[in-house]
């Protein structure tokens, strides 16, 4: 179907938004992009510090209709209005609904889950790919064990662990989604649940998060702490879509830490905690930023160890990551899929290429 607009950014007042409108000023090409939100004068602010002429559109997370006319007019939605659990829902089901992709930068497994046994059928039902955890979470992590497997024996049992470093820190919208996740546990929980209810599992395979709180890889100079973040979640839901994982997979997923208890980075946890929504540290301050993830990988007899790196992983790099995401998306020849869907499932291998192009690194150590 023909849509006046190959993608449309939901969110571009907003710092991350802000960081994600630039990149796709400067890397989108030909593709008929968009700006949207409810504040048409900070939308204008926006467009006029980017010095292109896109176009902007009305759309508020309050009025459902303007939602769906944002949805129909696109190809794709890219949203960066949080926490999700909050204002999300009505975006993804005017996607849902219409055949539209949908893209977004949760880190909130609730939102997740509820938003599978809501709309995924329906995404099915109408070819829309919803693409959630399209930045630092979860992209590093489920390409990078997506890179891992590729380094290892098909058709064994695999295992892998990934060890997280990094020196940046998050926004404040990521902050408040955070803060959802660790003082509303049950709704988690209710939707993990209501999520387990419906999902069909392979009966052939199994994949699973790994239960031990100590990693099977020994690091040199430091240690490793269980990591309770979304990312082990998307990965062992790639890990379900594709076959390449093996019959019996296992992911684990750490915190890499020095001997003397600290990150391995300085993780800027007093100003991640002091961070508000909209706001976030100077150009100058997230260009000393970086994160590294480095995965063991082994199966079949063999090992190897890989590593994604890149720059300031809150902000700069996560703009990148969820541009690039929709880009793919649009313009690469990628596998037929629908629904509820993962990076590594919905685009894997052309993904990892474009995000190399862009300077993160994926390579065998």
């Amino acid at each position: 179907m023909e849509r006046e607009y190959d993608a449309v950014l939901y969110g571009a007042t907003g710092f991350t938004g802000g960081l994600t409108a630039e990149y796709l000023a400067a890397n989108a090409g030909k593709t008929r992009w968009a700006l949207a939100g409810r504040d048409r004068a900070k939308l204008e602010a926006v467009r006029e510090r980017l010095g292109t002429d896109v176009p902007l559109l009305h759309a508020d997370s309050e009025d459902p209709d303007s939602l769906e006319e944002m949805a129909r007019s696109s190809r794709a939605v890219i949203s960066t209005v949080g926490p999700y659990l909050r204002y999300g829902e009505p975006l993804v089901e005017a996607c849902a609904l219409h055949g539209t992709d949908y893209l977004d930068l949760t880190g909130e497994p609730a939102f997740v889950d509820l938003m599978y046994v809501r709309h995924h059928h329906r995404a099915l039902e109408s070819g829309a790919r919803l693409v959630h955890a399209c930045g630092f979470d979860s992209i590093p992590h489920d390409l990078g064990v997506f890179y891992t497997v590729q380094h290892l024996p098909e058709g064994v049992p695999l295992r892998v662990e990934g060890f997280v470093s990094a020196n940046g820190s998050a926004s404040g919208g990521t902050v408040e989604s955070a803060k959802g996740v660790i003082f509303d546990p049950l709704t988690g929980l209710r939707a993990a649940r209501a999520r387990s209810r419906m999902e069909h599992l392979p009966e052939d395979r199994r994949a699973r998060i790994a239960r031990n709180p100590l990693p099977h890889t020994r690091l040199r100079g430091g240690f490793a702490v269980p990591l309770p973040t979304i990312d082990p979640q998307i990965v062992v839901r790639s890990a379900r879509a594709l076959e390449r994982y093996g019959p019996d997979f296992t992911y684990g997923h750490f915190l890499a830490l020095t001997r003397n208890g600290g990150l391995a980075g300085d993780g800027g946890l007093l100003e991640m905690l002091r961070q508000q929504p909209g706001e976030g540290p100077s150009a100058e301050k997230r260009a000393k930023n970086w994160f590294r993830v480095r995965f063991h990988g082994e199966g079949g007899g063999r090992m190897v160890n890989t590593e994604v790196a890149g720059g300031d992983p809150g902000y700069t790099e996560t703009a990148k990551m969820l541009a690039e995401s929709a880009l793919c998306l649009l313009h690469d020849d990628l596998p037929e899929t629908a629904g509820q869907v993962t990076t590594a499932q919905a685009m894997g291998q052309a993904l990892v290429d474009r995000l190399q192009r862009a300077g993160i690194t994926f390579r065998v150590l």
